[in-house]
């Protein structure tokens, strides 16, 4: 039980980080779109989606191989990582020569192109910082970085709106993201290397380097896909409708990007443990699975629903000129759940050393993203893009549930029930936000109506009094064999 109180202190200081991160972030976002404007709000983010997309150049999937192997042997810790830096720096110079030459011949303004050079260095430094974090998280820790998360934003926020409020313009906005990326990775490296003893320099053990190789392939795949994935709708809607439709969409985006720390601060603790009860527990492998997708579709639906039913009081906050950007919003949201539910299932499927499966759907996934783009685009610019984040993160869960039930013996049946109460709960949520949203200020609506879904999902059944606690154990005790809910008879 000792793994199930790690996940559940683990998922505690990362979800509080990420939830202070997010408000930060979606604060200063917020407060660039006013003053920018939806024009030059897509430049910013073309520059960081383009490198983004390049980044994962760096990695190759070598940070998922990492926290997995130091997490089955935290003995090897220090040649891990040696030998994952050999190939990172190599490929680090390689990228940065890439990015370069394709910006270049891409024929953008000068403006653009020096704003991708300065978003470069932070896809450098952030991939560094990723591997050092990659190590600690093998060691089951993330205090460490969920404090980088914080004082990163912070930074970013600090020094951006700085920038913007002295009319400095886009250049040092984009510089702010350098200092803090400068920071974290300067942390990652001082606590790895003062905290665990772990000397951080590039080890050639060819033996090592092969092994984490041919292991990293089908997780470099899998990334590289996701990343194409995930940057390239933002790239193509530059290319083929302008830089106010990238502003627009990223509004939507940007919504839905910052609720993503619920899946992800649970799966950053779940991926380490699920290692390694593959290994040693594999009826804790399904239980714990099982315990993800419920808590994830208990949180998922109610934030669907309610962004659905006040997403033009949600766009008025970027004022006037972002009116087009909420059926954009309204759709987006849609695939919501999906997002959510697919992070327990990659996690499994590359703890289970299934990776290749995972790559292959990523895949499928991916091919099916460009082509939908490249039609839904030239025809509908934002909500094209929209359509085809919703359309392929469905397609994406139906392909990894599939093989779910090929690997471990979890109950569907519980899982389905847990979805049509919280499904219900959500439906007279949304019902009541809408009647009383021309009445009752939304700062008012919305806690009413987070409190009205719990009420009635506890009365359905969804969740027990002893869930409840479990959570608050997580955050008061570490003592506490602290589970997260199960809904488990």
């Amino acid at each position: 039980m000792t793994k199930i109180a790690n996940i559940a202190k683990n998922t505690s200081y990362l979800t509080l980080a990420l939830i202070m991160q997010k408000v930060i972030s979606f604060t200063y976002f917020t407060l660039l779109a006013r003053n920018l404007g939806p024009e030059d709000l897509g430049k910013y983010y073309f520059a960081i989606s383009f490198t983004t997309i390049f980044a994962i150049f760096i990695d190759l999937g070598l940070t998922n191989v990492l926290t997995r192997e130091v997490a089955k042997s935290e003995e090897r810790a220090g040649k891990l990582l040696g030998s994952v830096l050999v190939i990172k720096l190599p490929l680090a110079a390689l990228a940065l020569l890439v990015v370069g030459i394709m910006i270049n011949l891409m024929n953008y303004p000068e403006i653009t192109r020096n704003l991708v050079y300065l978003s470069s260095a932070c896809m450098v430094l952030d991939s560094f910082s990723t591997t050092f974090f990659a190590v600690i998280r093998g060691f089951h820790n993330l205090k460490f970085e969920s404090i980088s998360a914080i004082v990163f934003q912070l930074i970013v926020m600090a020094f951006g709106l700085f920038a913007l409020y002295a009319g400095e313009g886009l250049y040092w906005i984009m510089a702010a993201l350098v200092m803090a990326s400068s920071f974290n990775f300067i942390y990652s490296f001082l606590v790895l290397w003062r905290k665990w003893g772990i000397k951080i320099k590039p080890i050639y053990d060819r033996a090592l380097v092969k092994f984490i190789i041919n292991i990293a392939i089908p997780f470099g795949l899998y990334a590289v896909f996701q990343r194409f994935y995930t940057y390239f709708d933002s790239v193509l809607l530059s290319l083929m409708a302008g830089d106010k439709y990238v502003g627009l969409y990223q509004v939507a985006f940007k919504i839905i990007f910052a609720l993503q720390f619920l899946p992800l601060a649970f799966t950053a603790s779940l991926y380490p443990a699920m290692s390694s009860y593959w290994v040693n527990n594999r009826k804790q492998l399904a239980i714990s699975f099982e315990r993800a997708m419920n808590y994830l579709i208990i949180i998922s639906l109610p934030i669907t629903a309610g962004t659905i039913a006040i997403a033009d009081k949600i766009i008025l906050i970027f004022k006037s000129g972002f009116a087009e950007a909420i059926l954009p919003l309204q759709i987006i949201i849609a695939s919501l759940i999906f997002i959510f539910l697919n992070f327990p299932i990659g996690s499994l499927l590359n703890a289970c050393d299934r990776q290749k499966i995972n790559t292959i759907n990523m895949g499928i996934v991916t091919a099916l993203s460009v082509i939908l783009n490249l039609v839904l685009i030239s025809k509908f610019q934002a909500i094209g893009a929209s359509l085809t984040v919703l359309a392929t993160n469905a397609l994406m869960f139906v392909l990894g549930i599939y093989w779910v039930g090929k690997i471990i013996d979890y109950r569907k049946r519980k899982i389905i029930l847990v979805f049509l109460k919280s499904f219900l709960a959500a439906a007279v949520m949304s019902g009541l936000v809408l009647y009383f949203k021309p009445l009752v200020n939304i700062f008012v609506l919305v806690p009413m109506a987070g409190a009205v879904y719990f009420i009635l999902l506890f009365l359905l059944g969804g969740f027990r009094k002893e869930d409840i606690i479990s959570i608050y154990n997580s955050f008061t005790s570490r003592k506490k064999e602290a589970i997260l809910p199960a809904n488990e008879d």
